[in-house]
């Protein structure tokens, strides 16, 4: 995995590195002065390359590398954004522009430093929950008020270690008072073990229509170096067994039929469908055998690209929940760069009457961190629209 991204993370350790040292440091500071202030930046390069030949899936290996990754993110972006204000100063000739440009770049890069420390060392804990209702006309009146508590990606492996940051999300969740609890997918990061840690804790959410869960793309297991295809299914298998054992329905291209006074909603749970290179194993038909074209549906499908790809050309579904963007765990005001990869990547969204509502999920991918895209939980009510 290091070995895909060696060469960004060099780049990010190294020209700003270049270009403070060229046109900043070099006409001011003396040769011990500028080794010093670079070491980190070194010290980074050689733990990055020594990872990268001799990756290892250890817990220690894993932490190892978060905390080199943190180290690194955090000391090339704050130069990069101090190296930019650099170069822009160069061409200048007056010399209260050239200071003025040099004092903005260092405020910024300052900000930026401490906006990093703080997404590593507590933006991943900042838990918010988030309300919102959905009226349907379509909604049997028995349902209406019932509240559905999303959470999303867990990728628990980055979490080892943190079991009261996990209980704090499952007492959050319970707190609220769900009729149901759904999961919308990416459990762990690479394999069933990483729920060994957390299982108890995640048997212990209370509501009275139980844990509904689906996979997510991280869930079928191939970020990991498999000896076979065949020991990672069987991998796979145990991810889903644990499930099962913890009390949580899964979903795989299934449905759970709810009922109230003799009127009924369905949980329709697909396997992840998104787009190459992720697992494509979505089944809408399947998923919904022997449900009517009447029957209210709440979909739950973890790539938010499906909803527009499948289930708006192809079915009258009219609520979708999914996740897996994570607004990739930056989020400034209403822009994240995510949406450049996700038309749909956080929020609620319309089209042709059908609704899809992405979670931005309570965990982290590889590295824990998050700043404005904070991890959460979705408290969701259905209302008739006609009450």
């Amino acid at each position: 995995m290091i070995l895909r991204i060696l060469l960004p993370l060099l780049l990010l350790l190294f020209f700003p590195a270049w270009v403070l040292n060229r046109f900043l440091l070099k006409p001011r500071v003396g040769w011990f002065g500028r080794f010093l202030f670079f070491l980190p930046n070194l010290l980074l390069f050689i733990a990055l390359c020594l990872m990268a030949v001799s990756e290892r899936t250890t817990p220690d290996a894993a932490y190892r590398l978060t905390f080199v990754l943190t180290c690194t993110l955090t000391l090339g972006f704050s130069e990069l954004l101090l190296s930019l204000f650099v170069l822009l100063r160069v061409p200048m000739r007056r010399l209260w522009v050239r200071r003025d440009l040099l004092a903005m770049g260092g405020v910024l890069s300052a900000v930026c430093f401490v906006s990093m420390v703080y997404g590593f060392t507590q933006g991943y804990r900042h838990v918010v929950v988030k309300p919102v209702a959905y009226k349907f006309a379509q909604l049997p009146k028995p349902f209406h008020g019932y509240r559905i508590a999303q959470i999303s990606d867990f990728h628990l492996g980055t979490l080892s270690g943190k079991a009261d940051l996990v209980k704090r999300i499952v007492d959050m969740v319970n707190a609220a008072h769900p009729d149901l609890v759904v999961f919308t997918g990416d459990l762990v990061n690479t394999r069933a073990e990483e729920l060994e840690e957390f299982k108890n804790i995640l048997s212990h959410f209370r509501a009275p229509d139980g844990v509904v869960s689906v996979m997510g793309n991280h869930d079928y297991l191939t970020y990991h170096a498999w000896p076979s295809d065949a020991a990672r299914q069987e991998n796979v298998n145990r991810l889903q067994e644990l499930q099962r054992d913890m009390g949580w329905k899964l979903l795989l291209n299934e449905h759970k039929l709810l009922r109230r006074l003799g009127d009924s909603l369905a949980i329709v749970g697909v396997e992840n469908d998104g787009r190459p290179p992720f697992p494509a194993l979505g089944d809408l038909p399947q998923a919904q055998e022997g449900l009517s074209d009447e029957c209210f549906k709440v979909l739950l499908s973890h790539d938010p690209s499906h909803w527009r790809r499948r289930v708006v050309p192809d079915t009258n579904i009219p609520l979708t929940l999914s996740g897996h963007t994570h607004g990739m765990q930056l989020q400034l005001g209403s822009f994240s760069p995510a949406a450049w990869f996700y038309p749909e990547w956080g929020g609620t969204y319309t089209a042709q009457g059908q609704v899809l509502h992405v979670s931005l999920g309570v965990g982290e991918v590889m590295l824990p961190f998050r700043l404005g895209a904070w991890p959460e939980i979705n408290l969701i009510t259905l209302e008739c629209a006609d009450v």
